[in-house]
């Protein structure tokens, strides 16, 4: 086990040796000071997570080291030293941010070290929390659904106001829109920003494994199951579990879910015992969920459960005032990333960046701008560098205009031709999921001869 560095303060040499020399012995690094001020000479250097100090000394007293030790260390753990039956002094501390308190002299040893064990832990939790936080905010925060068009302005207004309740969210859009980006924003500014966000693909697991994965099993529950293993659910809780493409989810599964969401409770694979849940739900598709019940492939009751709050977010095609503010936030990002000092896109690119149809939306274009700064000699991207959109079929000319749907199958033909009918490398290109893709050359009926 790694040592944990550890400040004693405290003006009685006796008492300050002897406790540096047991807690030395229990693989803690200390550092001893005789008064506050000498504490707060030594601390710059030192920095450690934990503190031990006296409260009455000489000069500056215990309680008010306390508060300068936490303006240098927010993270740091205080416990403070009183006097035997100095109840008012302890409080004091407590007050000001003391973890805990001993009396002294400090006679029970396990009970000292008991706390201090503690005080790390409780350390670690707090950092570990802080950089989580900051981490999520920096990747994820409502600013970084990027867009000034009148839809995403909506997005955000209504990521703002759900946020903050605990209610189920469902985000349906195209693939490629920023499903999970909005997933993990609405995560970042609710109040179970410090605990987990999980995600699962509902389409990438076979129904026996997701299954498995969401409700998790005990030892023997199957074969191969050599021991217990927690699922999805059992780590969210306290959190918030993200289900993208719950429309496949199969209708057995639905079952499962709709009790989850009703009684907040789960059972693992081969256990009988319920395990209770304090945890969020929000579900993502790209399909229309309403058809699919008409289908009875969705039950509705699950719909109306899942449906509490929906965010809705439109195609790139819709949102064309977008895709330069995107486009510039791209160049950055890999610009940085790969390391050219690629500043922006000619006035040539740009018009065949806004006049594209993006099946694959902000996905695609993020894909499109990460390749065209590898491929670039320039300072600014030019249309040359944009591989395949300015020859693709999906940039009119002549002002003709196409539907839709007939620029998508083009373009998707145009793709699988390209990469040789390469499932898994198409769909990295599209910035869609393999599945989605196979639902697309299902749908146009496209085949490796030609389009039907």
């Amino acid at each position: 086990m790694r040592s944990i560095k550890l400040l004693i303060v405290d003006d009685e040499p006796e008492q300050r040796e002897l406790l540096a020399g047991y807690l030395t012995h229990k693989n803690f690094q200390v550092n001893t000071a005789g008064s506050a001020e000498e504490a707060l000479e030594i601390y710059r250097q030192f920095f450690s997570p934990l503190a031990l100090v006296d409260m009455k000394m000489p000069g500056m007293n215990g309680l008010e080291l306390l508060v300068r030790l936490k303006e240098i260390n927010p993270f740091i753990r205080v416990i403070v030293l009183t006097a035997f039956g100095s109840v008012e002094s302890a409080v004091s501390a407590m007050k000001a941010g003391a973890h805990d308190y001993l009396t002294k002299p400090v006679e029970d040893l396990d009970e000292l070290l008991l706390k201090l064990e503690n005080a790390a832990a409780a350390n670690r939790l707090a950092v570990d929390n802080r950089v989580m936080s900051e981490r999520l905010a920096e990747i994820f925060p409502t600013s970084e659904i990027i867009g000034e068009s009148e839809a995403i302005h909506e997005v955000k207004k209504l990521i703002g106001l759900v946020a903050p309740r605990d209610a189920t969210v469902l985000i349906t859009g195209p693939s490629g829109t920023g499903k999970e980006l909005v997933a993990r924003a609405i995560h970042a500014n609710s109040s179970r920003a410090e605990k987990r966000l999980v995600a699962i693909n509902c389409a990438a697991f076979p129904e026996n494994l997701l299954e498995s994965e969401l409700f998790g099993f005990e030892k023997g529950a199957f074969t191969g199951a050599e021991k217990a293993k927690q699922g999805r659910f059992e780590l969210a809780d306290g959190g918030t579990l993200f289900l993208d493409e719950i429309g496949e989810m199969p209708l057995t599964m639905q079952v499962k879910l709709l009790r989850v969401l009703e009684e907040r409770k789960i059972e693992r694979l081969g256990s009988v015992s319920e395990i209770e849940l304090d945890i969020r739900i929000i579900a993502a598709t790209n399909r229309d969920l309403e058809k699919l019940i008409r289908e009875e492939k969705f039950r509705e009751d699950l719909y109306y459960r899942l449906n509490v709050i929906k965010v809705n977010l439109p195609p790139l095609a819709q949102r064309t005032g977008d895709i330069l503010l995107l486009t510039q936030k791209f160049i950055e990002k890999y610009a940085k990333k790969i390391g050219k000092p690629v500043k922006g896109v000619d006035s040539e690119a740009a018009s065949v960046l806004t006049a594209y149809a993006w099946p694959g939306n902000v996905r695609e274009l993020e894909n499109i701008i990460e390749r065209a700064i590898v491929l670039t000699t320039s300072e600014f991207i030019t249309s040359r560098d944009l591989s395949g959109l300015a020859a693709s079929e999906n940039t009119p000319t002549g002002g003709e205009v196409k539907a839709l749907s007939e620029i998508e199958k083009a373009h998707i033909k145009f793709c699988l031709d390209r990469l040789e009918w390469n499932i898994g490398r198409t769909a990295e290109s599209l910035g869609i999921h393999r599945n989605t893709l196979r639902a697309k050359i299902k749908e146009y009926n496209l085949s490796q001869d030609g389009i039907s």
